[in-house]
């Protein structure tokens, strides 16, 4: 069955159609010759006694009342029934014809048994090194002779032989019409399935590709499908090319100022007036480059980030806020970092992508925020909230991701990079303008994730993490 099924799949629709065909002759002749060539012999000698029988009838009421010669009796108009008269074992056949003596033998001795009525019975006989068999009604008269029908099974196969072209010549009727309806079906099949392959081919050899199928069955959906997908795929080759120019724009601008000024030094000329102050901006603008380059990497690696943590393997958000506070408060000592969470609170994944979140949820907050930024902790639900100016509604679908324009610029790449750690977690994040500031939510529905002890390996030895 297996290797059927692999065979199946390598034929095209038409060749499986034609098979399909193939296949129904063979049923159907197997059909033919096992079940129904029996019952058509079955029917067509019953179809024999009956036009024997019809023969009888109408000679019965003439021979009851007839006291005349036999001989001057008209015998049946039909020229393929034999009608004879038994008598006292003398069988006297109307008109010219005879009959064999074999049959007349096997005549005589059924009319010597005690049987009345109408009987039907079968004899063969040899006649020029063939066999012909004889069907043959007997009918006991009134006057106690018997009236014989008699009628060879050539006409019999004859019978046989229309009924069987019939039947068939009416199925290659039905396989014909059937076939040319399964042609007409599959070609809908195969004309709308080259399209789409030819629109694959082209879409993968980035040519333009138009498919112009439009249909409401299984296919129209593969087709709309794919429409979407290379919808798709186009809006992410432009906004692939749109980020790797703004990516190539941002690197380009701090590595000039840090060529032009290093050359100035080189030269003797201080662009900021000592030979200090200038190799201070070009510190500034290199951590700015190892900054956005570092961005950049850890963008990548969440492209092929996984949620590979098992159940029950969590973070503690409190020690994770915690940190993030201590390495970014010195970026900004004006702004005020506010810390309201609940203990004990913790979130499904790796501790360092979730660093990576909170960090760059303040940083964004640091860049806007006027006076303070408050992160906000409970079950399932992380909220930073600066005091800075609200983001235009428009963006607030599209801040989330890599170097998306705005009305004031570009997000960059942190916010992209929140978005890539928290929904491989199973977790949401969103934007929401609140008066006097702007909150960063990142939450989950579900049930409170379970915790259980982990160890951690860290240079200076190891030490147990507990909830």
């Amino acid at each position: 069955m297996k290797r059927l099924n692999l065979w199946l799949r390598e034929l095209s629709l038409n060749q499986q159609l034609l098979a399909i065909i193939i296949l129904f002759i063979s049923v159907f002749a197997i059909f033919i010759s096992t079940f129904l060539s029996p019952a058509l012999d079955q029917f067509s000698q019953n179809e024999m006694y009956r036009l024997l029988h019809n023969s009888q009838e109408s000679l019965l009421s003439y021979l009851d009342n007839y006291d005349g010669d036999l001989d001057e009796i008209v015998p049946n108009e039909d020229a393929e029934i034999v009608d004879a008269v038994c008598q006292n074992g003398i069988i006297t056949v109307l008109g010219t014809r005879s009959l064999p003596s074999d049959l007349q033998k096997d005549i005589v001795s059924h009319t010597e048994q005690e049987v009345s009525g109408t009987q039907d019975y079968k004899c063969s006989s040899e006649a020029d090194d063939r066999v012909i068999t004889y069907l043959y009604s007997m009918t006991l008269m009134k006057n106690g002779s018997w009236l014989i029908s008699v009628m060879d099974n050539a006409y019999q196969t004859q019978f046989k032989t229309s009924l069987v072209n019939e039947v068939v010549t009416m199925n290659v009727l039905v396989v014909l019409v059937l076939f040319i309806i399964l042609m007409a079906w599959v070609s809908t099949l195969i004309v709308p399935l080259s399209q789409i392959r030819t629109y694959i081919e082209k879409v993968k050899n980035d040519e333009p590709a138009q498919l112009n199928v439009h249909r409401r069955d299984a296919i129209g959906q593969v087709a709309d499908a794919l429409r979407d997908m290379e919808g798709e795929l186009q809006k992410q080759n432009q906004q692939k090319q749109e980020m790797i120019q703004n990516i190539s724009h941002d690197l380009k601008t701090p590595i000039a100022t840090i060529k032009s000024y290093g050359e100035s030094i080189k030269d003797g000329i201080y662009p900021y007036d000592t030979l200090e102050k200038s190799v201070d901006v070009i510190i500034e603008h290199a951590d700015r480059l190892e900054k956005k380059v570092q961005s950049l990497i850890v963008l990548n690696k969440m492209d092929y980030l996984q949620d590979e943590t098992p159940d029950g393997d969590t973070v503690d958000m409190n020690e994770v806020i915690d940190q993030v506070i201590l390495s970014l408060k010195v970026i900004r000592p004006e702004i005020s970092l506010e810390k309201d969470t609940e203990e004990n609170v913790f979130f499904h994944g790796a501790q360092d992508p979730w660093r990576i979140v909170v960090e760059n949820l303040v940083d964004n907050g640091l860049r806007y925020a006027v006076s303070h930024i408050r992160i906000v902790l409970k079950e399932n639900e992380l909220s930073v909230i600066n005091d800075g100016s609200p983001i235009p509604d428009e963006d607030l679908e599209r801040i989330f991701r890599p170097y998306e324009k705005g009305t004031n610029g570009r997000f960059g790449l942190g916010l992209s990079i929140v978005y890539k750690v928290v929904t491989t977690y199973g977790y949401h994040v969103d934007a929401e303008n609140l008066p006097g500031g702007v909150c960063f939510r990142v939450w989950r529905e579900g049930r409170k994730p379970s915790r259980r002890k982990k160890k951690e390996t860290h240079n200076s030895g190891g030490q147990e993490e507990k909830p």
